[in-house]
Parts: C-alpha cells; sequence; structure tokens
C-alpha cells in the first residue's frame, strides 16, 4: 500500500513545502492538496517549490475541476513541471465543489468531466488531441508522463471512473462504502472492456494519531460536512431509495446548509449535523494500532493508496507515527537473508 499526504495550501507557502518535506522523509509516496483558488493559495506554484525541495514523491490536486481552467493551460502544467522534475506528477480531478461554488457556479456535467480527463491526459503525456476542432499538441514535450485519477460519489461518476480513469479517488474511509464503490467501478471497466485491475484505488479521508476521541472527532467533524455537499447532490438527483448505500445519505438528513469560507477546516461551526458515528467511519483516527487495523482491512478490500487528509492540530506528530509505525507495518516485509 502507498501513502500520500493531503494538504491545505494556506499561507505560509513555506509552511506547506515544509510538510510536504516532512512526508517524503517518513515515507509518503504522494503529496496532494485541496485545489480551490479563492479559498486557499495556488496550488501549482507550491508545487514546483515542493518539487524543487523534495527527490521522489508525486505531486497532484485532490482534486482539480473542468471549469476552473482551461483544459490545455492545466495540461501545459503537468507537463511542465513534469520536464523539469521528472515525471512526479499525478491529476486528481473531479466535477468541481468549492473552487465552483464560492464562485456561483456548479459542478461541471459528467459529459465535459469525461472530455476534459481525454484532452488534459492526451495532451500531458506528450500525445495529439483533438480540441475545438483543432489538433493540438505541445512541441515541447516529449515523455511527459500523468496519470489522472476520478474522484466520484453518485452511481453514474463511478461508471465514468471505470471507463476512463486511471484511478479512482475515494473520499471517506467508510468499509462498507469502499466496498460497495471499488465494486462498482471494476464493473464499469469490465463492461467497457478494460481490465478492472488496471485501476489504482485511492482512499481519501483525515487521518489523526491520537487517544483524546472526542477531540479527534471534533478536529475532523469538517470532513463529513465536506462529504455532505457531494451527498446532498447524489440525493437531489437519484432521491432518497437511489441504489447509492444508506450509509452515505442518511446522515445528512439533518443538514441545513453549507459556509464555503470555513470549508475544510477544524472547527468549523456548521457541521454539527455530522454525527460522532459518521466521523469514526469516514475517517482514521486513534492510535497506530487502530490505524493498521481499518488500513489492513481498506487494503484487502483492493485499495492502493491512502491518502491521509491533515487539516488538525497534530499534523507533524501524526506523519511521524506513520512514518516510524503504520507505513513500515503495511508494506511488504523483506528480510535481508531468507
Amino acid at each position: 500500500m502507498e501513502f500520500g499526504a493531503v494538504l491545505q495550501t494556506n499561507p505560509p507557502a513555506s509552511r506547506t513545502v515544509h510538510l510536504a518535506k516532512l512526508a517524503e522523509q517518513y515515507g509518503f509516496s504522494h503529496v496532494w492538496t485541496f485545489d480551490s483558488h479563492l479559498l486557499w493559495q495556488e496550488p501549482y506554484v507550491i508545487y514546483s517549490q515542493i518539487l524543487a525541495e523534495t527527490h521522489r514523491v508525486k505531486v497532484g490536486p485532490m482534486v482539480t475541476n473542468p471549469a476552473t481552467r482551461d483544459w490545455t493551460v492545466t495540461a501545459s502544467i503537468y507537463a511542465t513541471l513534469n520536464e523539469m522534475y521528472g515525471n512526479r506528477t499525478i491529476c486528481g480531478i473531479g466535477r468541481g465543489d468549492s473552487a465552483v461554488r464560492v464562485t456561483n457556479g456548479a459542478p461541471t456535467t459528467l459529459k465535459t468531466l469525461r472530455e476534459a480527463i481525454h484532452v488534459i491526459r492526451e495532451l500531458a503525456n506528450s500525445r495529439s488531441v483533438e480540441y475545438n476542432g483543432a489538433q493540438l499538441q505541445f512541441p515541447w514535450s516529449q515523455g511527459s508522463e500523468l496519470e489522472v485519477w476520478v474522484a466520484a460519489y453518485g452511481p453514474l461518476a463511478l461508471k465514468l471512473t471505470g471507463e476512463v480513469g486511471d484511478g479512482f479517488i475515494l473520499q471517506l474511509a467508510d468499509l462498507d462504502i469502499a466496498e460497495w464503490m471499488i465494486a462498482s467501478v471494476r464493473d464499469a471497466a469490465e463492461k467497457a472492456g478494460r481490465d478492472p485491475l488496471s485501476i489504482k484505488f485511492c482512499v481519501a479521508a483525515p487521518m489523526y494519531i491520537g487517544e483524546d476521541w472526542q477531540h479527534m472527532r471534533d478536529q475532523n467533524r469538517w470532513f463529513g460536512g465536506m462529504v455532505g455537499n457531494h451527498v446532498a447532490d447524489i440525493v437531489a438527483k437519484y432521491g432518497e431509495n437511489s441504489s447509492v448505500p444508506k450509509a452515505l445519505t442518511d446522515y445528512i438528513k439533518t443538514r441545513e446548509g453549507y459556509d464555503y469560507n470555513e470549508h475544510g477546516r477544524s472547527g468549523n461551526t456548521h457541521t454539527a449535523f455530522v454525527p460522532d458515528d459518521i466521523v469514526d467511519r469516514f475517517c482514521v483516527l486513534g492510535s497506530a494500532e487502530d490505524h493498521i487495523e481499518k488500513l489492513k482491512a481498506l487494503k484487502e478490500l483492493g485499495v492502493d493508496q491512502f491518502a491521509g487528509y491533515l487539516q488538525h492540530d497534530n499534523k507533524e506528530e501524526t506523519l511521524r507515527v506513520y512514518g516510524e509505525t503504520v507505513i513500515p507495518t503495511l508494506r511488504e516485509h523483506i528480510v535481508a537473508k531468507a
């Protein structure tokens, strides 16, 4: 199993770079960030500094969207970073949440998302692509490599992921929901003639090493509110009796609204509707042993990467314990002499 650290690009940018370097030192393979240009600093600028001060981690957004940037500009950024730092980028993408809603926009259609994935991936892999009636290619890009991982919750988005995604990002760590969604993506891939096992699966959720459960829950309750935005969209589209697991849809019934000014922030004031059991199910909390137990269960379901959000007051200690205890336990055990 691989491990990623998910950061917010809050100022100072040097703090984000510091945490990324620390994640690499502790054995994390990926550094992801939020991508919401009004709420936080521009991530692609910070990626360049992270890549300059690290040696092997891959960087990318969790997640970008097709609406806030021209797709060819997005692809150009990846191809440029890859030329500078050696194919160490990855693209997480979805229909859009805070980045579009804060500007009074709305998530894109799945058709637009599908088209954007194709254009970004082809150009960023140094290939030619048709875009707006023209055949385009970066004449300066050779050998660039980029995987595009799709963030999804609803049935049609999961179907799209199985059909076109290099990877699937599930932003919650509930075992039952993860099992259903992974099966849905694999089924869609098989029906599209793809190898279901070729798709990489990433579970992304807050990780917090600690003993005070109420404090940990309060620090990470924001995550249930964030997921609730997407769930509300699903319920509005499919109704309460869709194929989506009840464990995902039931908890938002008392949801009254959402303030994007506090999006993704611990201690925010509008997530009281999120019950403790949802926080426990969606997040990875507790001792190192608690983390290892849940991550082993996710690995058994086919999860290739766990990406832990670090939007709380225990960032460095959580990274340390993961590096010294959790990650070594989940890695393949190799001995010097058999």
